[in-house]
């Protein structure tokens, strides 16, 4: 009787944050590609917006395609954002005139799963 090798897939945690107007488009495309995943509603530091975190598990010889697809659908944009009143926020965020910030694109983390189990 022949045996079989026990290969045992590495499977990995792709944790991508990523600006709320690219999460409808990337969630599509996603799924659409076969991918699941989580999707949980975030909020980013600077301006203080919203953002959504995926939480996408896959086979290692996927990782590649999903950074693609996550490439793909969140590309980093410019904005021009009005002054922030003291009141409305410490004066340690504070400043005083109109600013151009990069908002978009993807945070990505990869990280290693110990143990998958789908019930």
């Amino acid at each position: 009787m022949e045996k079989k090798a026990n290969m045992a897939k590495t499977v990995k945690m792709i944790i991508a944050v990523v600006h709320d107007h690219d999460a409808a488009d990337l969630l599509e495309a996603l799924t659409t590609e076969g991918f699941q995943a989580t999707k949980m509603a975030s909020t980013g530091g600077f301006l203080r917006e919203g953002n959504t975190t995926f939480m996408i598990g896959s086979d290692e010889e996927h990782i590649d395609k999903v950074i693609e697809i996550i490439r793909e659908n969140c590309k980093s944009r410019k904005k021009t954002v009005a002054p922030m009143s003291p009141v409305a926020n410490s004066l340690e965020g504070y400043y005083s005139f109109p600013m151009e910030v990069e908002i978009g694109g993807a945070t990505i983390f990869i990280i290693n799963v110990e143990k998958f189990i789908k019930v």
